[in-house]
C-alpha cells in the first residue's frame, strides 16, 4: 500500500527525462574523455556551493570513502590522517559516515548529540577534544547545520582536521555559508530521497587543490588518466598516452558516476533553490504548529535548515510509547523511520571497530528509543502537518 505521506517523492519533470535522452543519444554512458555531463555538473556544483572544486562519485557513501582515502594519501602532513589516529564522531548518523573511518584504521570517539538540535552536544564535544584528537567528523543531521562558530572555537589553534558529512543537508546554510563547505572537504548525496536526485550519486567538495587531485586519481582506479597534465600528485604527466593511460600511483577504487547522473544533476541544480524554498516553507509551518505539541518535540533549527525531514521525539515516554505513535502515524498514512540509525554505537557491527565512547550517550540513547522522523518535500505538506497536530 502506497503511504499517503511518503518519506520521499520525485522532483523530476520532462527536463530530467530529456537529459537522460540526451545521454542515450550521445552513446557515452560512462564517465570518460568523451563525456561532457559529469564535468559540467562538477563545475556547476562547485560554483553554486562556493567551493573551488567538486568531484562527483556514485553515491554519498562513496563520497565519504573518497574523502577519507584522500586524507590518508595526501602529501600534506597538515591534513594527513594516518592509521590509528583519533577521530571524533557524533553517535547519531548514517552507517557510511563511520564505515570508511573503520576501514582506514582510525580510532573513533563517539560523542553525544544535543536532544533538541540532533547535532553535536557542543559542551560534550568541547570536553571530548584532547591532544590525541586528529580529526572531527561533523554531520549535519536531517537538514540542520551544526553551530560552526562553536566548533571552530573548540578546535581553533589545534592541529585538528574537520570533515563534513552533509549528505542529508544540501542547501542548508550557517551565517550565509553553505553547509558542507566548512571542513577541509565535505560530502553530499544525490540519492532519490535527498534534496536533489541523480538516481544514485554523490559529490565531494574541497578548496584544497592537492586533495582534489588525489580524489580524482582515487576515484578512478588510482591511475593518472584523469589528472591534469600539471598536478599535485605526480607533478607533470608525460605526453605519451600509452604510458599515462594505465599508470597507477595511488590505491584507488572505481567510484565513478554515470554520465546520466551528471546530466540529471545539471537539471536538478537549476531547481535546487525552489526545492529548498519549498522545504523551508514546510519547515516554518511545522515550527509554527508543532513547536508546543504535547506529545513530541521537533528539531531545533541552527542557521537555516534545508529540512530533509521532521523528527518527532516523545516528551514523556513514561506515559506514551514510540510503538503507539508509530501505529497512529501509519494509520494516518505516514511513512516513518528511526532517526537515521539512532545511537549507532549500539549496533552489532561495532565489534569490528576500534572505538571509545566519551562520557555518556544519553541523548543518543533517548532518541534511539523514543524518536522517529517523517518525510519532507518540495511541495506543500499542510495536510500532513494538520494530521500531526491532531495526534
Amino acid at each position: 500500500m502506497i503511504p499517503k505521506y511518503p518519506l520521499a517523492t520525485s522532483s523530476w519533470d520532462q527536463a530530467e527525462y530529456d537529459a537522460l535522452d540526451r545521454v542515450i543519444k550521445s552513446n557515452q554512458f560512462t564517465m570518460g574523455p568523451m563525456g561532457a555531463e559529469v564535468p559540467a555538473f562538477e563545475g556547476q556544483f562547485a560554483r553554486q556551493f562556493g567551493s573551488s572544486y567538486a568531484v562527483m562519485v556514485n553515491s554519498g557513501s562513496s563520497a565519504n570513502l573518497l574523502i577519507v582515502a584522500a586524507l590518508r594519501y595526501t602529501q600534506n602532513d597538515n591534513i594527513k590522517i594516518s592509521e590509528g589516529a583519533e577521530i571524533i564522531v557524533p553517535a547519531v548518523s548514517w552507517s557510511t559516515t563511520y564505515f570508511p573511518l573503520q576501514q582506514y584504521g582510525l580510532k573513533l570517539k563517539f560523542v553525544d548529540i544535543d536532544l533538541n538540535t540532533l547535532n553535536y552536544d557542543i559542551n560534550a564535544l568541547k570536553h571530548a577534544v584532547t591532544d590525541e584528537t586528529r580529526a572531527i567528523m561533523v554531520v549535519n543531521l536531517l537538514g540542520n547545520p551544526n553551530d560552526f562558530d562553536a566548533i571552530s572555537n573548540i578546535i581553533d589553534g589545534k592541529k585538528i582536521v574537520m570533515i563534513e558529512d552533509n549528505c542529508e543537508s544540501m542547501g542548508a546554510t550557517f551565517n550565509g555559508r553553505q553547509a558542507g563547505t566548512f571542513g577541509i572537504a565535505g560530502s553530499f548525496s544525490g540519492f532519490f530521497s535527498h534534496h536533489i536526485s541523480t538516481m544514485e550519486g554523490g559529490i565531494c567538495v574541497t578548496d584544497d587543490e592537492e586533495l582534489y587531485h588525489v580524489m580524482l586519481s582515487i576515484r578512478a582506479h588510482g591511475w593518472t588518466r584523469n589528472l591534469p597534465k600539471f598536478n599535485k600528485v605526480t607533478g607533470e604527466k608525460s605526453d605519451d598516452p600509452f604510458e599515462e593511460t594505465f599508470r597507477f600511483v595511488l590505491p584507488g577504487y572505481n567510484l565513478r558516476p554515470l554520465e546520466m547522473s551528471g546530466a540529471l544533476g545539471l537539471e536538478q541544480l537549476k531547481k535546487l533553490p525552489d526545492l529548498i524554498h519549498g522545504r523551508r516553507s514546510n519547515g516554518k509551518l511545522v515550527q509554527q504548529k508543532l513547536s508546543d505539541h504535547p506529545r513530541f518535540m521537533i528539531q531545533q533549527e541552527i542557521g537555516k535548515s534545508s529540512w530533509f525531514g521532521f523528527s518527532l521525539v516523545l516528551r514523556d515516554p513514561s506515559s506514551d510509547s514510540r510503538q503507539q505513535l508509530v501505529k497512529e502515524l501509519v494509520e494516518e498514512g505516514f511513512e516513518v523511520r528511526p532517526i537515521v540509525t539512532g545511537n549507532f554505537a549500539k549496533n552489532e557491527v561495532m565489534k569490528y571497530f576500534d572505538y571509545t565512547i566519551h562520557d555518556q550517550l544519553k541523548n543518543s540513547d533517548y532518541i534511539d528509543a523514543h524518536g522517529l522522523f517523517i518525510g519532507n518535500h518540495h511541495y506543500s505538506i499542510a495536510s500532513a502537518v494538520d494530521a500531526l497536530t491532531s495526534l
